[in-house]
């Protein structure tokens, strides 16, 4: 079989999987589970294949015309070069071990067939995107995903969260989806062609004429799909969603695909600096922004989602800083590393039995409960603060190395403004990112909140995925990190020293800070008796006073609700945290700027549809009405009233002639 004919049956067959299990969802229940399981797991021993026998030498480029479609022609093509051939296996391994995970964690969710079909769907739109050598085609993709993520992520739809964060993901994703799609137009009209190839020829040779305005047309679509500033919002509310569909979101789709798209075109981003400088600093914001949201909140899942936009916003640093390979290669350690978190996160809520365990304040007493999502998650976590010899080490280390190459100016067309800005910001969020680490992994497994029922051991299915991608959460990097720039366009991505030593020492403040702050926190709350009032750190950073654990208080309510009396998270912040904790009110910002005008242009449209074009519509249709209800009344049949009627027109129409003859 070639290697052509492997590359299209690897997002076909997710696809017909999908297709199959909508089908037979209902008919026949017991072929879901391998219709889900199955196709992915296939697709994954095809692209491992097909990335084997790529062996990151020159691209694969296959392309064919289905039909004429005008003056620049839609093709079928595929475009397979190290970078596609890798991310390829990381998606479908990514795939694979959810919907293995998702057979146990939505063992008895009435509506699991279609979920599980919307996963095959999203996993074929995703491989649809990384192998595209057409920009439309890619884009069929790019949007496919978008519906696919707003029914996974409203899977809950009983839940008002549910049914508000996947139409919130959906409207502002969709919000840089159409900037996108004019950047793209504007991109074939320049290049005169969507096929990938003959654009990057094209930007090659200068016949891009429109460099600025078309990077920043597409970077809008980029910076809603992968989340990252100023259109990032959703991705936190997107939580509401199953867990293994975050896996799968923050990991290896979506928040995946625009940050692919900026390193497959690359050079049509770098054909503009000012691009490049708006990339950085969308970069630096989301890395150090989401960094400090991350450190103040107390759901779990919601920590992981902050940290994935501070990640992204490494991968596209690198990209602005024009090093695609560090940003892959951090793309494909952070997709391992990330899966692992929100996958063992499943765990530590599927012990509990229910969603309210997300709260990293309730939970107690978990080491020992759930001992592989202890260690694994450990792992995960060392990976994510880029702690060596850990994969996340090496990828971030990557990026940092691109950016300092980036500020002594030797890197040909990359402004330095953009090399400082990735670098400092990025040496920022190491350490931020560390103290948050650090404090997910205190509060989950050596929190004192209150013991959740035990439900038992966990399910096979879903321990054993944590250990399989604990496996390139250990040691993706440094096994890969010397092979890659075979695959990377030959670019250098081993850790230099000065970034190392930095970047290392930074994580390690971040992470033994935060150690101590929770042993302060934790020893001023142990010295309470239980039932009496608790000193603990306020929004400011100051000291207030509580009711302790498993005590009840008119402020509070359910002690549930009541601050965590050692959550270091409000000390390191102190009077940042109450702003962090809601994302800095852009919510709240973007609800007086956009949500609430447009609301009122509606309240307005509305009032004048119903009060002025109504109006003037019964208006336009009463005036004959009431002429016709006159001359019917006029028609009695009645002869002697016709004639009477008739000789007063005759009187009135003489009157008048004699008036007038009169007056002349």
């Amino acid at each position: 079989m070639t290697t052509t004919t492997l590359a299209v049956l690897v997002p076909l067959l997710p696809f017909l999987g999908a297709a199959a299990g909508l089908l037979l969802g209902r008919t026949a229940p017991g072929f879901v589970r391998p219709l889900a399981v199955l196709p992915p797991l296939t697709a994954l021993v095809l692209a491992v294949l097909v990335a084997v026998r790529q062996g990151g030498g020159r691209a694969i480029d296959v392309a064919t015309e289905l039909t004429p479609t005008g003056s620049v022609p839609i093709e079928l093509a595929l475009h397979i070069d190290g970078f596609a051939a890798l991310v390829a296996v990381l998606v479908t391994l990514i795939a694979t071990c959810v919907q293995i995970y998702s057979t146990a964690y939505l063992r008895d969710d009435p509506c699991y067939p279609s979920y599980a079909a919307l996963v095959s769907l999203f996993t074929s739109a995703m491989l649809l995107v990384v192998y595209s050598g057409d920009l439309m085609v890619l884009l069929v993709g790019w949007e496919i995903m978008g519906i696919c993520s707003y029914f996974l992520v409203g899977h809950y739809w009983e839940t008002p969260e549910a049914r508000a964060a996947s139409l919130k993901a959906f409207l502002v994703t969709k919000l840089g989806d159409v900037p996108f799609l004019i950047g793209l137009f504007a991109l074939a009209t320049d290049t005169g062609s969507f096929q990938i190839t003959k654009v990057l020829g094209t930007v090659a040779s200068g016949g891009l004429d429109h460099p600025t305005l078309v990077a920043l047309l597409l970077l809008a679509g980029v910076a809603g799909k992968s989340a990252q500033f100023p259109l990032h919002t959703w991705l936190p509310d997107a939580m509401a969603g199953p867990t293994p569909v975050s896996a799968l979101i923050h990991a290896a789709t979506m928040v995946a695909a625009g940050v692919y798209f900026v390193a497959r075109l690359l050079p049509v981003f770098a054909a503009s600096s000012a691009a490049l400088v708006v990339l950085a600093v969308m970069a630096a914001v989301t890395m150090t922004g989401s960094a400090l949201a991350a450190l103040a909140q107390d759901d779990i899942k919601r920590v992981l989602a902050y940290s994935t936009m501070g990640q992204l916003g490494y991968m596209t640093g690198a990209l602005a800083v024009g090093d695609r390979g560090a940003a892959v290669f951090h793309l494909l350690t952070h997709g391992a590393f990330k899966a692992l978190l929100f996958l063992a996160a499943g765990v530590i809520i599927h012990a509990a039995g229910t969603n309210s365990l997300a709260a990293m304040s309730r939970m107690g007493h978990l080491r020992d409960r759930v001992p592989d999502a202890y260690w694994t998650m450990t792992v995960a976590l060392l990976a994510l603060a880029a702690i060596p010899p850990f994969s996340g080490f090496f990828s971030k280390e990557s990026v940092l190395g691109a950016a300092e190459h980036a500020t002594t100016g030797h890197a040909e067309g990359i402004p330095e403004a953009a090399g400082w800005l990735v670098l400092v910001a990025g040496l920022v969020a190491a350490l931020l990112t560390a103290a948050y680490a650090m404090r997910l992994w205190l509060l989950a497994f050596r929190g004192q909140g209150a013991d959740a029922p035990d439900h038992g051991r966990q399910p096979v299915a879903m321990t054993t995925v944590l250990w399989v991608l604990a496996v390139p959460s250990l040691a993706l990097g440094g096994l890969t990190y010397g092979r890659l720039p075979d695959w990377f366009d030959g670019r250098d991505l081993a850790p230099t020293l000065t970034t190392s030593v930095l970047g290392t020492g930074v994580a390690l403040v971040g992470g033994i800070v935060t150690y101590g702050a929770w042993r302060h926190t934790t020893a001023m709350a142990a010295r309470v008796p239980l039932g009496a009032v608790a000193a603990h750190p306020d929004a400011d950073g100051g000291l207030v006073e509580a009711e302790a654990i498993a005590t009840h208080t008119p402020a509070y309510g359910d002690v549930a609700d009541a601050p965590d009396p050692a959550d270091p998270g409000r000390l390191l912040l102190g009077p940042l945290h109450r702003h962090a904790a809601v994302g800095f009110h852009l919510d709240a910002l973007y609800t007086v700027l956009f949500v609430r005008p447009v609301q009122a242009g509606a309240t307005l449209v509305r009032f004048l549809d119903r009060e002025v074009v109504d109006t003037y519509v019964r208006g336009a249709g009463a005036v004959p009405r009431l002429l016709g209800t006159a001359v019917r009344r006029a028609q009695t049949g009645n002869v002697q009233t016709y004639v009477s009627a008739l000789l007063a027109g005759t009187v009135v129409l003489v009157v008048a002639v004699l008036l007038v003859a009169t007056g002349a």
